[in-house]
Order: C-alpha cells, then structure tokens, then sequence
C-alpha cells in the first residue's frame, strides 16, 4: 500500500492558509478517486483507496505541523510500510513561488519543521516529496505569520493549480515512478 501524507494543522482557523497546502492536495486526491477520509486513528485522518489501479491510505496528520512525524511514524509502523517505497509526502514550500511544484525522492527537511519531524521520527530522510510552492516572505515578516497566513486571490488561483499539478504528479509516481514525475513536472 502507498501512503500518500498531507501536511497541515487542524481546525477551522488554519483552513486555506499556506501551512495546509498539502491538506489541500489530500482533499484533491480524495475528491478525484472518490476516497472518503473517514477514519481518525493513528493521529491522523486517513482513508483508503485505490489511486490509478494501486492501493492507497491517504493521511492528514492531526498533531500539528511540528509533530506531524508522530503520525507518520505510527501510520508507518503499523502497515509494515517501507518509507523509501511506499511514502509520499506533498508540503508547502516558501522557496518556491506561488503555482509551482517540485518532486524528489529524498532530501533534507530544508528548514521546513513538519519535514524535520518526520525524518527524526523515522530516522531517514529518504522518502518521496512533492513541494508544493506557497511564496517566500515579506522581508521583516514573522514566518509563522507568513505560512499561518491566507494567499492573496491571485496566488490562491495560482496555488490552486499547482494543487491539481500535484494530483497529477501523484498519479504519475504511482504508475510510472518518481524520476517519470520529475520529468514532467520539475
């Protein structure tokens, strides 16, 4: 089973803001292939699916962004699952600009905290990632206020389509592999 992960934070008042993006790209996913998220274990809200004829557990972790490897790390466990092959994680990046993605298939967390998470929680840095671009911050600005932040209207159109650029990069890393991905999308 591919595990297919969304960073973000819960509640209500962290809805739409750049943080959540990759709750966002869970939403898409779930929404295409017509998975109900509708299970709470594990620290996360999952639900399971098949993704382009492949078996899938999409998560949103619940523990908040900085402890979101908690969930992980437990989803990761239980089904036996082996980072390097079957995971995917889909995040906001502030180095990239509003609309754009990058996919790789391992690497440092790059300052992003729910990616140190993980890696500490799993002990590797070796797992796939989709980036998803949210814009860099105004010089000055707090940088928890920026990815705590809502995108203009523009950006969010623009977003919005590098949303559905990650769904389609997902399908394509499960049918025909991650460097395929990079190919079109990088």
């Amino acid at each position: 089973m591919y595990i297919i992960v969304g960073l973000g934070n819960p509640g209500i008042q962290y809805v739409n803001t750049r943080h959540n993006i990759g709750f966002d790209a869970i939403d898409a996913l779930a929404y295409k292939y017509d998975i109900k998220i509708n299970n709470m274990k594990f620290k996360a809200e999952s639900g399971q699916g098949i993704i382009e004829g492949e078996k899938v557990l999409l998560v949103k972790p619940q523990t908040f962004m900085n402890n979101s490897g908690e969930a992980v790390r437990d989803v990761i466990k239980f089904y036996k699952a082996d980072p390097e092959k079957d995971l995917l994680v889909i995040f906001d990046d502030i180095s990239l600009d509003p609309g754009s993605i990058r996919i790789r298939p391992k690497g440092s967390a790059g300052g992003h905290n729910g990616i140190k998470s993980i890696i500490a929680n799993l002990g590797s840095e070796n797992f796939a990632r989709i980036k998803i671009g949210v814009g860099s911050k105004i010089p000055g600005q707090d940088l928890a206020n920026h990815v705590l932040g809502r995108f203009s209207d523009s950006d969010r159109l623009k977003v919005d389509d590098a949303v559905m650029k990650a769904v389609e990069a997902t399908s394509v890393i499960l049918t025909e592999g991650i460097s395929k991905a990079q190919n079109l999308f990088n």
